[in-house]
């Protein structure tokens, strides 16, 4: 306890993404620079939804909440990691590890639910065109981002608990640029075995019920694209979910390799890039998936901006 009670009052020392000082500098400006380019990426697709009529669809509205939570999981570790490239000692309060640690796996999880909502709107706009509007009514849309946000922080809740309730000692030094599960439990001394268990758990529940939704919904798109007469309605439909798929690829992809493969298959840094790519990169490039190969976004945009050069 007198432990727990020292690391709960000094904090940790993070090791951050590298220890090489020359890489610092040109880390803080790469890093800063995708951090800047993200937040106004992200605002750029909220507001254009938010002004463009013809946006203001389930599917948009989904969209925008995808771009808010990106932006919310790249601000709960990105400006700490900048702070920390033009320090010599990287250290992190107790209070500030929990609020990292919630924020971070809070939004992470929201991404989950997210992309599962947009799946099946996709199944009911490709599947049942007839009946979206009936389908997919604005009241739905709205409980289905509630029920993401309420799922995934009482999830947070349960295993933030879990994690932070454990006995910290021995060096309190975390060998991660962010507070995570793995270097948390590595400092333990007390039996982390159901910190360990619980939020692994936890992740692939989330990733299987999400996953599932998502696979099973286009197994049902893909025969209805099959079964379409027309060249250019299958190529619409395929055009229509190909930014989907990247952006779930992509978002998958690298948490497993962070979290569910085992950590004695990879190397701290390769799972530490693999943490940058989806933390950092994916919250970049979604706007960038969903703008530059969507023309009903390219050409909101490009209204947006003749009326105010009319203005």
């Amino acid at each position: 306890m007198a432990n727990r009670n020292h690391t709960a009052q000094s904090g940790f020392i993070m090791y951050g993404l590298t220890s090489d000082p020359q890489l610092q500098i040109p880390l803080f400006v790469l890093f800063l620079l995708i951090y800047v380019v993200t937040l106004l990426g992200n605002l750029l697709i909220i507001s254009i939804i938010r002004v463009s009529l013809q946006l203001h669809t389930p599917m948009y509205f989904f969209l925008s909440h995808l771009s808010f939570s990106d932006s919310c999981y790249s601000t709960s570790v990105t400006p700490k990691m900048l702070a920390d490239f033009l320090v010599d000692k990287k250290t992190i309060s107790f209070p500030g590890c929990v609020a990292q640690f919630f924020a971070a796996a809070t939004f992470g999880i929201v991404e989950y639910c997210l992309l599962a909502v947009m799946a099946y709107d996709r199944y009911v706009a490709i599947c049942k065109p007839l009946l979206y509007v009936v389908c997919m009514p604005q009241r739905l849309c709205a409980l289905l981002v509630i029920a993401s946000y309420i799922a995934s922080c009482l999830t947070t809740v349960v295993y933030s608990a879990t994690v932070f309730s454990l006995t910290f000692c021995g060096p309190p030094e975390i060998n991660h640029f962010y507070c995570d599960v793995p270097p948390l439990l590595k400092l333990s001394c007390s039996e982390p075995r159901l910190a360990q268990v619980l939020p692994a758990a936890s992740l692939a529940g989330i990733m299987l019920v999400t996953g599932l939704t998502i696979l099973i919904s286009y197994v049902y798109i893909l025969l209805a694209i099959f079964k379409m007469q027309s060249s250019g309605g299958r190529q619409k439909a395929f055009f229509t979910c190909s930014s989907h798929l990247m952006t779930v690829t992509l978002f998958y992809g690298t948490t497993i390799f962070s979290y569910l493969l085992p950590n004695s298959s990879f190397s701290i840094d390769q799972k530490k890039v693999g943490s940058v790519c989806y933390m950092i990169l994916i919250p970049l490039l979604n706007p960038m998936i969903y703008s530059l190969r969507n023309k009903e976004v390219k050409n909101a945009l490009w209204k947006v901006m003749r009326r105010e050069r009319v203005g």
